[in-house]
C-alpha cells in the first residue's frame, strides 16, 4: 500500500510517495515519486500516481506472454528523470556519495565529506579532466601550487582590495545572500531589502606558531594565481613555447554568506583551470569542434532576446563571438562534457554584460547548465589580457617575460582564456544527467558512463558455495588489479543488480554452473540489462574495452538470456 511521508531535509520540508513491500520475508520500504514541497499539491500528485499504478498493473495482466520477453530488452525512459536539488542530496547520503561534513556534531554550513562511491566519481572526473587536457595534448603542463602561500600573491592579483560582495538581508524570508558591487544599488534602493555592508570572502589564516610573530595570510579562494606566479619557472623548464598552458586541479575555499544547493555554492571546493597562454595578437591555430549549443550573448541579454541555437563555429564566423580563442575553448569544454555522456540540451554559452565583468577581464563567456534551480555558470572562461603577469612583476619587482623567438624581444604573454571548472559542479552535472527512474525495474539506474563510474564491475556467485565462490574470488582478485571492482554474495540476484543500477556500477559479473563446466561468466549491462557470455580468460580485456568504448557490448560476447 502507498503512503505519504514528510522528511524534514535542510529545515525544509518535502513530500514523497512510499510504499512497504515484502522482500525475501521481510518488509522494506520503497521510494516511489517525490511529491515535491507543498502538502495539497502532494496530495493531489500522490492520488494521481497511485491511480495510474492501478491502470497499469490492470493492463499489465492483459499483456500476452509472447511478449514478456520483448518487453524485457525494451529501452526505458530516453531522458533523465528531474529531480530537485534536495531529492538529489538525499540519494547521495543514503548511497554514499555525499554527507554533510561531520553531520553527527550538526554538520557545518558550506562543507561537505565525500563517502566511498563520492570520492571515486570525483577522482573519475578529475583523471578524465587531466588525460583530455593535459595528457593528451603537448602544449599543456600541469602544477600543484599551495594552498597557503604568501599573502603578496593576494595583494597583487587584486583580491585583498577588490574581491568584494555586498551582504544583503530579505526582511520578509530572513534569507541571507551575497550579490556584486554593481548590483548593490538596486538592493539598496529597495525597502524589502537590507544591505548589511562589504565584505572579503577570503579566508585568513595565521602561518607561524605564536601568533604575534605570525604572517597573516589567506586560504586560497582560487588556484588561478599560483600559476600566474611560477608562470616563468614552469615556461622555462617545460621548454614551453607559445601558446601554451599550464593547468591545476586543487582546492580552493571561499567564506561565502549562504551557501545553498548542494554542492553548487560551497566554502571549500576544488577548481580545475587551465591559463592559456598566447602572444598579442596571435591566432587559434586550431581546429573549433562542431558543437552546436544554446547561445546567449549580450547584446541578446540586453535587447530582451531568447538565446537561439547555432553551432558554436558559426557564432563566431557571424561575429557572436568576437575571438576565435574563445570559441574554441567553449567547443573544447562542452565537447569533454559530452564526451563523458552529458546532455547537450542542458547547456548554453552565456556572454557577460559590461557590468558583470571582473576587474581583470575583456570579455569573458560562461558554460552554463540547467540545474534543478535555474542556468547557472559550471565553467568562466575569460580573457584575462596580461593583467595578472604584469601586476606579479609590478609587486615582485621580479622579471615574468619571456623571449620571443620571432620578434627577438621579450615580452609579456596575455591570458586569452582561463577553462576554470569547479569540480563539485561537474559532479552535479553527470549525477543529474544521468539520474533515471527506471519503471519497469521500480528502481533508480544511475546511468554514469564507465568512465566515470565509481565501481566498473560488481561480481555475483549466482549462490553462496565454495565452487562459486572460489571463481568469483579469483576474478574479483584479478580485476582489482585494473579496475574498482565489488565483491557481493548477499541476497537474490534481482537484488544484487538493483543495489548496483543504484550506484552507476556499469557491468555485472555473475558465476553460475556453466562457469564450473566450461570458464565463462555472464555479463550484464546495467542500461539495457542484456546479458553477454564471456570466457574468463577473456574478461578482464572485455571489461577495459567495454570501459573505454573500444568495443560494443553486443560484439563483446554471445547473446544469453537468462530465464
Amino acid at each position: 500500500m502507498a503512503f505519504i511521508v514528510k522528511k524534514k531535509i535542510h529545515n525544509k520540508e518535502y513530500y514523497y510517495l512510499n510504499e512497504n513491500r515484502r522482500v525475501d520475508g521481510k518488509v522494506k520500504t520503497k521510494t516511489l515519486a517525490y511529491l515535491g514541497k507543498n502538502k495539497k499539491e502532494a496530495e493531489r500528485k500522490a492520488k494521481e500516481l497511485i491511480s495510474n499504478k492501478t491502470k497499469t498493473k490492470q493492463s499489465d495482466q492483459k499483456i500476452p506472454k509472447a511478449l514478456v520477453s520483448e518487453s524485457k530488452d525494451r529501452k526505458t525512459d530516453e531522458k533523465p528523470t528531474n529531480i530537485s536539488i534536495e531529492e538529489l542530496a538525499a540519494f547521495c547520503k543514503r548511497k554514499g556519495f555525499v554527507y554533510p561534513s561531520a553531520e553527527i556534531y550538526g554538520g557545518l554550513a558550506g562543507f561537505w565529506d565525500f563517502g566511498h562511491l563520492g570520492t571515486e566519481l570525483k577522482n573519475n572526473i578529475k583523471k578524465e579532466w587531466w588525460k583530455f587536457h593535459v595528457l593528451q595534448r603537448e602544449d599543456i603542463v600541469g602544477i600543484d601550487g599551495s594552498i597557503i602561500t604568501n599573502p603578496k600573491v593576494w595583494e597583487a592579483s587584486g583580491h585583498v582590495d577588490s574581491f568584494i560582495d555586498v551582504f544583503v538581508i530579505d526582511k520578509k524570508t530572513k534569507e541571507k545572500f551575497k550579490v556584486d558591487r554593481f548590483e548593490a544599488e538596486k538592493y539598496r534602493g529597495d525597502t524589502r531589502f537590507e544591505v548589511k555592508g562589504e565584505f572579503n570572502p577570503m579566508f585568513t589564516t595565521n602561518v607561524g606558531p605564536i601568533v604575534s610573530d605570525s604572517i597573516k595570510s589567506y586560504l586560497r579562494p582560487e588556484t588561478a594565481q599560483l600559476i600566474f606566479s611560477n608562470f616563468k619557472a614552469v615556461y622555462e623548464n617545460a621548454r614551453l613555447k607559445l601558446p601554451c598552458g599550464i593547468a591545476q586541479i586543487g582546492k580552493a575555499f571561499r567564506n561565502e554568506i549562504a551557501p545553498r544547493d548542494f554542492l553548487f555554492r560551497a566554502r571549500e571546493f576544488e577548481q580545475m583551470e587551465i591559463e592559456y597562454f598566447i602572444k598579442k595578437d596571435m591566432k587559434c591555430p586550431y581546429e573549433i569542434p562542431e558543437e552546436e549549443v544554446l547561445v546567449y550573448s549580450a547584446e541578446a541579454q540586453e535587447q530582451n532576446k531568447d538565446p537561439f541555437i547555432m553551432k558554436i563555429k558559426h557564432a563566431l564566423e557571424k561575429g557572436v563571438i568576437k575571438k576565435d580563442w574563445h570559441a574554441y575553448w567553449l567547443a573544447t569544454e562542452l565537447n569533454w562534457f559530452l564526451g563523458l555522456g552529458a546532455n547537450k540540451d542542458n547547456f548554453r554559452i552565456r556572454q557577460h554584460l559590461k557590468n558583470e565583468l571582473s576587474h581583470y577581464s575583456s570579455d569573458t563567456w560562461d558554460l552554463e547548465y540547467k540545474f534543478p534551480f535555474g542556468w547557472k555558470e559550471i565553467e568562466g572562461i575569460a580573457d584575462r589580457g596580461n593583467f595578472d603577469l604584469s601586476q606579479h612583476e609590478k609587486f615582485s619587482g621580479k622579471d615574468l617575460k619571456v623571449f620571443d623567438e620571432e620578434s627577438k624581444e621579450k615580452i609579456t604573454p596575455e591570458v586569452i582564456c582561463e577553462p576554470s571548472l569547479g569540480i563539485e559542479r561537474a559532479f552535479l552535472v553527470f549525477m543529474l544527467d544521468s539520474y533515471y527512474y527506471d519503471k519497469e525495474r521500480e528502481n533508480i539506474v544511475l546511468k554514469l558512463n564507465p568512465k566515470l563510474a565509481p565501481v566498473k564491475a560488481a561480481v555475483f556467485p549466482i549462490v553462496k558455495g565454495p565452487k562459486f565462490e572460489k571463481i568469483a574470488e579469483k576474478i574479483v582478485w584479478d580485476l582489482k588489479k585494473e579496475f574498482n571492482v565489488l565483491y557481493d554474495k548477499t541476497g537474490s540476484i534481482g537484488r544484487r543488480y538493483a543495489r548496483n543500477d543504484e550506484m552507476g556500477t556499469p557491468f555485472c559479473i555473475t558465476i553460475d554452473g556453466d562457469s564450473l563446466k566450461n570458464g565463462s561468466v555472464t555479463v550484464r549491462n546495467r542500461d539495457t540489462k542484456k546479458q553477454i557470455r564471456v570466457k574468463i580468460s577473456d574478461l578482464k580485456e572485455i571489461i577495459k574495452k567495454l570501459i573505454n568504448g573500444e568495443i560494443s557490448f553486443n560484439k563483446a560476447g554471445k547473446p544469453f538470456n537468462f530465464n
